[in-house]
């Protein structure tokens, strides 16, 4: 009995070195010295000026929001995007129609004329992070917890209208860390946007769901778009008239394979 004890006694003092962990998901501009030391450990061989830079470009600058809140990514100089194939899903299907049926058989333009537009799809861009913790608590100095809660929601909207406000900007404040910190988000939006690619869906949504969460993976889950801005160089609705949109950043697409 005295050995099961001492051996239950040893385990129990392992168990929180076995507990240990590297997870979570982090702010690329409040990544700490520590945390990206271990990421170049592990691998990385990017500097954190390369994953996140206001003043040059990073890729932050290749990496877009799609639609209502997809990741994607620029993979040229000539706006082509890449998404999961269920993120496209709601504009190929828009785009289907009784006589072409995307969604079944799968659709690639041969040429930019022959791209789809998607009318009510826009992606965001990241344009740069900002502290406005000590904005905030300024307004709501001094407040009981009580009517504290009750107007940090119409402070924070009057804060994103007076930063967006004339300009082309898009500005989201969010609260982080239980409240302690606030984050305003600028980001710029592109409302031409057009389907290049995609698989059908007997590919594209292989396994549904249930694959969805398994790794590896068997779905060729992907759709191609390409994100158009006006001849000037401005981010504008669809029109005939539009020109491919040149990304700051790109992410180079190796054709090796693993």
């Amino acid at each position: 009995m005295k050995h099961i004890i001492t051996v239950l006694l040893i385990c129990s003092l392992m168990i929180p070195q076995l507990l240990i962990a590297d997870e979570g998901m982090w702010l690329v501009h409040l990544i700490g010295a520590k945390t990206f030391a271990q990421m170049q450990k592990r691998g990385l061989k990017l500097s954190k000026e390369q994953l996140y830079d206001i003043n040059k470009s990073s890729i932050k600058d290749a990496i877009a929001i799609f639609g209502g809140g997809c990741t994607s990514e620029m993979v040229s100089a000539q706006g082509l995007l890449f998404t999961n194939h269920h993120c496209g899903y709601d504009a190929i299907a828009a785009a289907s129609s009784v006589e072409h049926n995307y969604l079944k058989d799968g659709f690639w333009a041969k040429s930019k004329d022959q791209e789809i537009p998607c009318p009510g799809l826009s992606v965001q861009f990241l344009i740069k992070i900002e502290d406005v913790t000590t904005a905030v608590n300024e307004k709501l100095k001094g407040l009981a917890p009580k009517l504290y809660t009750s107007k940090l929601p119409g402070i924070l909207t009057e804060m994103q209208n007076a930063a967006q406000d004339g300009t082309p900007y898009e500005v989201r404040i969010s609260a982080f860390f239980k409240g302690n910190q606030f984050l305003k988000f600028t980001y710029l939006r592109y409302k031409d946007v057009r389907l290049v690619g995609t698989p059908p869906e007997s590919i594209g949504k292989f396994g549904g769901d249930t694959d969805n969460w398994e790794w590896p993976r068997h779905t060729g889950d992907f759709s191609i778009f390409r994100v158009y801005m006006s001849p000037d160089g401005n981010a504008s609705e669809y029109n005939m008239a539009n020109i491919p949109f040149v990304p700051k950043h790109v992410l180079p697409v190796s054709i090796k394979g693993l």
